[in-house]
């Protein structure tokens, strides 16, 4: 029987054994008999609860290779084309339409089957997206055998009314299944950079992927490759920091853990590329600002980690919220036909951010009305699924455009055939249910592993005098501040929920799953630490003071935890980066009664300002957002265990007006921040000699060779990050960069030992974008450095020649 028949023709029957076979309701299922769900009352105060399901994680599992990868979408099968070819307009357009959980949870928190018919059957909605638990579900944090239940009963009524089609679910599974309960949770994005170390964006798109699809849910919504360019924006530690280079490697590794061989391997989902573009300048740091951006600018900076994302397969991908210099992205053609599709040759699935085309409406005033909206974002772009999220605007929008006219059906067909060639692809029509075998391996002992591995190669040790760390068991060591004793703040937003656990839930809901920086300081050494909060996290007073003076004064050392509260997107707004003043005066407070060395650690999602802080402290470390099992990997660094060998993945400021400032911005430009990008300490003494090139030409036709040696001169093993930059001395009619990242490697170094270090360089590294928007490269003097920023800075110069 030809595959069209079976899933178009036959799909009653399919759906049948589909439903009888491989799934087992647990005792707490959601799904309600016909006769509790047309007499609901409300019963219920609204106040979520923990998810009663427990289980105990398998120790380690078994999982494919690395090494094998899907190609990137190319083609719509000829099955797929005769499914749609026999589709109502209706069916197309639901299809197109994707809708969120909480319009399918009804007055008790339970699933509302009403609703899910309602959709299916008038709306033929082929897909839902996000947790119950963010849209008034009855728990908080859904295990995966709840989140199955949910997203089975949904499937179930998909495949027995309207188009009996399944659906795709999709969500933010950002840097593992934060939104299901039990599911280890990587360093957010900017932290992952940190490591500078694919692997471990590789590692955390894997168990993403299969704890996700232990919901039984498909799509991932990461990864997040804008560059963070105004380090005021909300949305700063999700991506992996401002530079193009570093971007698109541990991009292009976080797509092929995701993704993995996922037309065969049902523990891979469906990566999501976002937000197609820029959307990481907001003229002003806000969420969805302005950005202006030149389009060379475009081509040479924010382009590269899609089209790394391209290249590596990503299955879909998001447009990003806003304008850019005015268009609005959603509506454009240029930015979503002509780069994506023609020149980038993206052939995936793209879906609209949350709202984003009714938004061209109720926000930016680039439409009159959703009609006109939906028809310039159909019409003009290639976009092909609308999170219209919680109406049926988009739908009845379409429709009026087709009836009268103004838009052909044939372009829903173009974007129907790409959403069912993802399903096929994604194995939704021979088993579209929850493979509930995955539950077990939720949280176990070798995803928070490998997490932590992730963590101990992502803190960045930014300062470090007068022996302050590592510290030592017999040292009486005083501990402050609110972000050293909470899970929930190393977690930020998009953690449980989208705004992070609230101050009322704290630590309660992770339920164990997770530790916090006092506990692994106190597994580290076996007592229990000397700890006062000292102030709340948004630093509106202080505790224990006195308390805490006094104990300074007789500690042998200090430390110190600072940071910010949860937040995601415009909620996270902030119209300074200064640290809240009662954090950083709690600093002040105890550096003015002791002479103690103190250490500050930062755990937080954006750099903020420290004011002096860097100044009248001992060491400071920057933790980023390590996650709910960041703070064993934190005490063992603190206590010398682990040598720290993050490094800033971004460019750190030291004044307000220096938000924006970037380690490519034009070399005329004065960059004298706090930190700059790159840079990070270890325990040890790394020495760097004898840089040489293989030859002082570099021309068109080969490549030379870049040799460094390195040394290991101090008391511990380091993973030490060697880059190696460019900076032109002239560029002809186009400012320079100050200096580009043009490769990296992560070597191991034993203490004593030397290690030679070769990086290819060849003309290709450094052509750029002009202003006529083509690619150019000019004859003239290159620098060529090692570890600028750093004591460990050394150059070479090689001339570009164009024969």
């Amino acid at each position: 029987m030809r595959f069209a028949s079976v899933i178009y023709l036959a799909i009653s029957s399919f759906a049948v054994s589909a439903l009888t076979t491989g799934y087992a309701p647990t005792t707490a299922s959601l799904i309600m008999d016909e006769y509790q769900r047309n007499n609901t009352k409300c019963t219920w105060d609204g106040a979520q609860v923990n998810d009663p399901v427990s289980w105990d994680p398998v120790e380690s599992y078994e999982y494919a290779a690395s090494g094998k990868h899907t190609d990137a979408p190319t083609y719509i099968d000829n099955e797929i084309r005769a499914i749609v070819k026999k589709m109502t307009l209706k069916e197309k357009i639901g299809q197109m339409t994707q809708i969120e959980v909480g319009q399918l949870v009804d007055c008790n928190g339970f699933l509302n089957e009403t609703a899910v018919k309602y959709w299916i059957n008038e709306w033929k909605v082929g897909s839902f997206l996000e947790t119950p638990g963010n849209h008034n579900g009855r728990y908080r944090w859904y295990s995966p055998q709840l989140f199955a239940d949910f997203t089975d009963a949904v499937q179930r009524i998909a495949l027995e009314n309207g188009p009996k089609l399944p659906v795709i679910w999709g969500l933010d599974s950002v840097r593992g299944a934060n939104y299901v309960k039990g599911a280890v949770m990587f360093p957010a994005g900017i932290g992952a950079a940190a490591t500078f170390n694919p692997q471990f964006a590789y590692d955390a798109g894997r168990v993403a992927a299969k704890d996700t699809r232990a919901a039984g849910v498909h799509w991932a919504f990461a990864p997040i490759s804008d560059l963070g360019v105004n380090k005021l924006w909300s949305r700063t530690y999700e991506n992996f920091g401002e530079d193009p280079y570093l971007s698109s490697q541990m991009t292009a590794a976080s797509v092929r853990g995701y993704q993995g061989d996922y037309k065969h391997d049902r523990t891979r989902v469906a990566a999501c590329i976002k937000h197609f573009i820029a959307y990481g300048y907001p003229f002003n740091g806000e969420d969805r600002g302005n950005r202006h951006v030149a389009p060379h600018e475009l081509l040479e900076y924010y382009v590269p980690p899609f089209k790394a994302a391209i290249d590596a397969g990503v299955a879909t991908a998001m447009e990003s919220y806003g304008v850019i210099n005015g268009e609005p992205v959603v509506m454009s053609h240029y930015y979503l036909q002509e780069l994506l599709r023609e020149q980038l040759g993206f052939r995936g699935m793209l879906v609209t951010d949350w709202g984003e085309i009714n938004s061209q409406v109720s926000v930016y005033r680039t439409a009159k009305d959703i009609n006109q909206a939906t028809w310039a974002t159909l019409d003009r772009t290639s976009v092909d699924m609308s999170m219209v999220a919680d109406d049926t605007s988009f739908g009845e929008a379409v429709l009026d455009l087709v009836s009268s006219g103004a838009l052909h059906e044939s372009r829903l067909d173009e974007s129907v055939g790409r959403i069912l060639q993802l399903k096929k692809d994604l194995g939704l029509f021979e088993q579209p249910l929850a493979d509930r075998s995955l539950a077990e391996t939720v949280g176990s002992a070798q995803d928070v592993k490998a997490a932590r591995n992730a963590v101990r190669e992502s803190v960045t040790l930014l300062k470090n005098t007068n022996g302050a760390l590592p510290l030592k068991n017999s040292e009486r060591v005083l501990f402050v501040g609110p972000t050293l004793n909470s899970t929930r703040f190393m977690g930020g937003g998009w953690n449980v929920h989208w705004q992070g656990p609230s101050s009322e839930e704290g630590d309660t809901v992770y339920e164990g799953f997770g530790d916090t920086i006092i506990k692994g300081v106190e597994q580290v050494t076996g007592d229990a630490p000397v700890y006062f909060e000292g102030t709340d996290i948004d630093g509106s007073g202080f505790t224990e003071l006195g308390e805490i003076l006094a104990a300074a004064r007789f500690a042998d050392k200090v430390v110190v935890g600072l940071g910010e509260n949860t937040y995601a997107e415009n909620l996270g707004n902030i119209g300074e980066l200064l640290l809240p003043e009662r954090q950083l005066e709690l600093v002040h407070q105890i550096a003015a009664v002791t002479k103690a060395p103190i250490a500050v650690v930062l755990v937080q999602g954006r750099p903020r300002r420290l004011g002096r802080i860097p100044d009248i402290v001992d060491a400071v470390i920057n933790a980023y957002l390590p996650g709910e099992y960041g703070g064993l990997p934190i005490a063992e660094i603190l206590y010398g265990k682990v040598n720290p060998s993050g490094r800033l993945p971004y460019t750190y400021p030291a004044t307000e007006s220096q938000a924006s400032t970037t380690v490519w911005q034009p070399a005329y430009s004065d960059y004298t921040p706090q930190w700059a990008f790159g840079y990070g300490l270890g325990y040890s003494s790394i020495e760097y000699s004898n840089i040489t090139a293989s030859s002082s030409t570099l021309d068109t036709k080969s490549s030379i060779d870049v040799v460094v040696n390195i040394t290991n001169t101090g008391p511990y093993p380091q993973k030490e990050t060697v880059m190696l930059f460019t900076r032109q001395t002239h560029r002809f009619d186009l400012a320079p960069d100050n200096n580009r990242l043009r490769k990296f490697a992560k070597i191991n170094i034993a203490v004593g030992a030397s290690i030679e270090v070769v990086f290819e360089l060849s003309i290709d590294d450094l052509v750029y974008w002009d202003r006529d928007l083509e690619m150019r490269i000019d004859s003239d003097e290159v620098t060529v450095s090692i570890n600028p920023y750093t004591e460990n800075d050394i150059f070479a110069k090689v001339n570009l020649s164009l024969g």
